[in-house]
């Protein structure tokens, strides 16, 4: 009798860098800048960050916190850079870093150095990379932490929307004039009493939430069959591929993995996107790692530096 459509709403992640250690003409170390429900989130900020952001004519109003998934140089070594500018463009709003506990101890003398007088709080907010658990929620995303495989602790992270309120059908609502000030308290799971009396079901009136987007990031690490279950049916998933399976053995060593590893994760854990990063700098051609991914897992996507997804 009534029909409605719902457009789904969009999670948008900008690949800032997705180069390893050694940085190359066409990729920076590790940053990301993901956007859920008008917030932006940083994940790991290495060398050259506020660079690549001022390529991108990408704008950081909207960010708050930034995620470091290991205290490894190209994971962080360009917050100390990012905050001083902050402080030279006058931000006011508090910044928190979710990290390892040393990056506090770390990071405090240069703040104390070379940030004496910028207009904002920096607060950090320690995790136990080894837990996986809720370390940041707002009003409409989780963050949970996914503990990986690597030569120091290591922490993934999962970002879930939580479940928004039933959609309306207007049709439904024009039907019977609901008036606008009950439309909310449909929405909350009331019935309609109609003037007449009648008792209207709340569910001929909703459909089911827009299912809430997942997005799961996870570098550095060697393959690591514990985070299957914890990444299970994401709609993107990140995973590093460092290496090419013909050196698999320089993977374990590194305690990184290859692109086959990555999509073999991708594959047991039913997600729907996979991109794949983190290349070795020796991988000018970066298509030995796509094909060797997409033999196991086809949906898998080579990120770019500069990269826009949406999902």
């Amino acid at each position: 009798m009534f029909k409605t459509t719902n457009a789904p709403l969009k999670g948008k992640l900008h690949i800032i860098g997705c180069g390893s250690a050694m940085p190359t003409k066409e990729h920076f170390p590790s940053s990301q800048i993901l956007e859920l429900r008008g917030k932006q989130y940083m994940i790991d900020c290495g060398e050259g960050t506020q660079i690549r952001m001022k390529q991108m004519h990408l704008k950081t109003t909207r960010l708050g916190h930034i995620f470091i998934s290991h205290l490894h140089g190209d994971h962080c070594f360009g917050l100390i850079g990012m905050i001083a500018t902050f402080g030279m463009l006058k931000r006011t709003a508090d910044l928190h870093i979710h990290a390892h506990p040393d990056l506090e101890q770390l990071l405090t003398p240069l703040l104390n150095y070379f940030c004496t007088d910028i207009s904002f709080k920096v607060e950090f907010h320690p995790f136990n990379p080894a837990k996986n658990e809720l370390i940041f929620e707002d009003r409409s995303v989780e963050v949970y932490t996914i503990p990986l495989k690597h030569r120091v602790p290591a922490s993934g992270f999962l970002f879930k929307e939580k479940i928004g309120l039933p959609h309306i059908k207007r049709e439904v609502i024009d039907f019977y004039n609901v008036p606008p000030y009950k439309i909310g308290k449909i929405k909350l799971g009331e019935d309609f009493v109609t003037e007449e009396g009648e008792v209207i079901p709340n569910e001929i009136f909703t459909l089911p939430p827009t299912p809430p987007l997942q997005y799961a990031y996870c570098s550095d690490t060697a393959f690591c069959e514990s985070i299957i279950p914890l990444v299970e049916g994401v709609d993107l998933l990140y995973h590093e591929a460092t290496f090419a399976e013909d050196e698999a053995v320089r993977a374990r060593q590194t305690m990184h993995s290859t692109a086959r590893q990555a999509a073999e994760i991708a594959k047991r854990a039913n997600v729907k996107r996979l991109i794949i990063g983190h290349y070795s700098a020796r991988y000018r051609n970066k298509d030995v790692l796509l094909r060797e991914a997409r033999e196991v897992f086809k949906s898998t996507k080579l990120a770019e530096d500069m990269q826009v997804i949406e999902f």
